[in-house]
């Protein structure tokens, strides 16, 4: 009874709050916007990675005066710990008022995910919205039902598009998401074709001694050989509210006995559910690595285990090997997001929906350290989902910020 009237008190604070700032950041985006004030923020302020990361260190070197007129922004308990990992970044705590004040008078908005719809923009700022993947799920208006707590179909679709409305560009990684980003985004503004910014260093960065540095930063061994899985979240993997459950869909023992003696085992989570990941018994060979950069964690991997993450695009941009282990295919594709494109013929990879395929696939994999009957696959795979990529994505989006034509 007790804490639930708390968490009754708990929630009006937090909309009186919200309302409060409401009125203030509408009177402040009645004023001019400063010139060379750039916000960036990644995944609503969880870390300092993927798109917005890459076009900020882009800009900076290109033009370091920008150090001082730019800053990401970032949730306020993350924010003593981004600071102490990134001490030469400016950083904003969200929803607090200097927040406020430079949201409301940034020149550009620079982000990956979307921003609350009843916060509002000031029409002389330039929103970028990088986005964040390749679209295998549905998205948007696509999606057919909503499992997510807190919200239902109607909710969202309305909130997805209200939001879409302010976006002034989008970046389209290639032509198949630029299709589908109009259609379920109703976005009817500028698109971007450039392929996305975090993915220059997988062009820039694709050699042995980067790689090998990163292995050593990384874990702690610059020559093992790096297997990384990495699952989608599924939107109904909660048990209420807040609290969310993972299991490991295959036998970590197993798993050992068949690949190489120098394997190590990289899994990357979703981060509500990197707590929450059994690894007991071999923590020396199993990393859990949720808040580094992905970028490097591809750079380093020899083989890519996923089910429909949209990981499986970045990485062919390396021309790696991937296996599928889609252990809940059905219920996926049919029930929970539906895909748009046909998954089972069209992946570059083996696929398998048990633990016996799976592992008979990765012993193949650890005889011949690839898969001889998916180059045809992969080859078209990369034609479709790759050809916009390059090193010089983020270049591309720094000359709208600088004023400069945009290629």
């Amino acid at each position: 009874m007790l804490n639930s009237f708390i968490n009754k008190m708990i929630k009006m604070v937090k909309i009186v709050i919200r309302y409060g700032l409401i009125v203030i950041n509408d009177g402040f985006i009645c004023l001019p916007v400063k010139k060379g004030v750039v916000i960036f923020d990644s995944f609503n302020g969880r870390d300092i990675n993927d798109n917005p990361a890459a076009i900020y260190r882009q800009l900076v070197r290109d033009d370091p005066k920008f150090a001082q007129t730019t800053f990401f922004a970032v949730k306020p308990d993350k924010y003593n710990e981004l600071h102490a990992q990134y001490p030469e970044i400016k950083l904003l705590k969200r929803f607090m008022p200097s927040w406020v004040w430079y949201m409301a008078r940034a020149e550009f908005w620079v982000f990956n995910s979307r921003m609350p719809a009843w916060w509002r923009k000031n029409r002389r700022t330039t929103y970028i919205q990088t986005w964040h993947g390749t679209p295998l799920k549905k998205l948007g208006v696509d999606i057919d039902n909503v499992e997510m707590p807190g919200t239902d179909t109607t909710k969202y679709h309305r909130r997805f598009v209200a939001e879409t409305r302010r976006w002034d560009y989008l970046i389209a990684p290639n032509q198949y998401s630029k299709v589908i980003f109009k259609r379920a985004f109703q976005f009817h503004n500028q698109f971007l074709d450039i392929g996305y910014p975090r993915n220059d260093v997988l062009y820039s960065d694709n050699n042995k001694i980067a790689i090998q540095s990163l292995k050593r930063e990384l874990l702690g061994n610059s020559t093992a050989h790096v297997i990384t899985y990495a699952p989608t979240w599924r939107d109904d993997q909660y048990i209420t509210r807040g609290q969310y459950k993972f299991e490991l869909p295959f036998d970590l023992k197993r798993f050992f006995e068949v690949v190489a003696d120098d394997t190590i085992l990289i899994i990357r989570p979703h981060y509500l559910i990197k707590d929450h990941i059994n690894i007991t018994g071999f923590e020396d060979r199993v990393r859990i690595l949720a808040d580094e950069d992905i970028s490097s964690i591809y750079l380093i991997t020899d083989l890519l285990i996923t089910d429909y993450s949209s990981v499986m695009f970045d990485f062919a941009n390396l021309n790696r090997p991937m296996l599928f282990y889609s252990y809940d295919l059905e219920h996926y594709r049919d029930q929970l997001r539906g895909f748009y494109f046909n998954y089972q013929t069209e992946l570059p990879g083996p696929l398998t929906t048990n633990q016996d395929q799976f592992f008979d696939q990765l012993a193949r994999y650890t005889v011949d350290g690839t898969f001889k009957n998916e180059y045809d696959k992969m080859k078209l795979f990369r034609e479709k989902f790759c050809s916009w990529e390059s090193a010089d994505s983020s270049e591309q989006v720094v000359k709208i910020i600088r004023g400069e034509v945009y290629e």
